[in-house]
């Protein structure tokens, strides 16, 4: 990801999160701010709960925190010994976790910086992860085609889920806690129950690698993006495609909902962002 599209990514962020102009600039000034320190590309970008603090992470093998008011950095955590692919706070926003090329996701205190746990099993890249609403269990995707499930608290394997016959690329986690999506460049997401790691359903449709997967606040739509250069909007309890989304000329990398649900966002290869 290079700076103009992290720029662009931050700015939306601002907008959808209802920061004042006075955080980005003066009213007279409206431009938007480059937060430079990544020596390499930024691989993903999330804002804590209270959208007080920003974390990146980056092919660089380090994730920075940043204060998303004033765009300072706060902090730079460097434990990793490969390219960072995931970076996400948990819903109380007391813990980071972390995905990388070195296999292992890391648990972290993003107030102090300070390495909680070091999670391993996986044989390939994390490519994503995501805590469960009530904080308890963390969700690992990777490379090596399984999805696992760990205890934040004491950092065991709880359950490992096979069944995509690719790299996995995206996780996401129900407002209830009993199912977690996940996508990959097998073409399919599936939807797996938390509780056994049983496969509850398969969505087919797209014709290329999923990307990204992204959740409504309330669970009934699921929106993934693919480099067939669509994205399709999923009823997830029906189990079937509500829309199809066309309009971009390349890979679609990103896709991500409003908090009210209302909006969806896509960034794509086509260097355009739309919504």
């Amino acid at each position: 990801m290079n700076r103009w599209r992290f720029s662009v990514q931050f700015w939306f962020a601002a907008l959808l999160f209802g920061f004042a102009p006075s955080a980005l600039g003066s009213e007279a000034d409206m431009s938007v701010r480059t937060l430079e320190g990544h020596t390499s590309s930024v691989m993903a970008v999330a804002f804590s709960p209270d959208g007080k603090v920003m974390v990146t992470s980056s092919r660089d093998k380090s994730i920075k925190l940043w204060n998303a008011r004033t765009a300072k950095l706060e902090r730079t955590l460097t434990e990793h010994t490969a390219d960072v692919y995931a970076a996400v706070f948990s819903p109380k926003g007391d813990l980071l976790a972390s995905g990388s090329g070195d296999k292992t996701i890391k648990l972290w205190d993003p107030t102090s910086g300070k390495l909680l746990q070091t999670l391993k099993g996986h044989s390939d890249i994390v490519r994503a992860v995501a805590f469960s609403p009530d904080q308890k269990t963390l969700a690992s995707a990777s490379v090596d085609k399984t999805v696992r499930l760990w205890d934040v608290q004491t950092g065991e394997l709880k359950l490992t889920m096979n069944g995509h016959t690719a790299r996995v690329k995206s996780v996401v986690y129900s407002p209830s806690g009993n199912w977690i999506a996940t996508a990959a460049s097998d073409q399919t997401i599936r939807i797996w129950g938390t509780q056994t790691g049983a496969e509850i359903a398969r969505l087919e449709g797209h014709t290329g690698d999923i990307e990204t997967l992204a959740l409504t606040r309330d669970g009934k739509f699921l929106a993934s993006s693919s480099n067939d250069n669509t994205i399709r909007i999923w009823d997830p309890k029906a189990m079937k495609t509500v829309r199809t989304l066309k309009g971009h000329t390349a890979e679609v990398d990103s896709v991500d909902f409003a908090p009210d649900g209302n909006t969806l966002a896509s960034g794509s290869k086509d260097t355009s962002i739309k919504l």
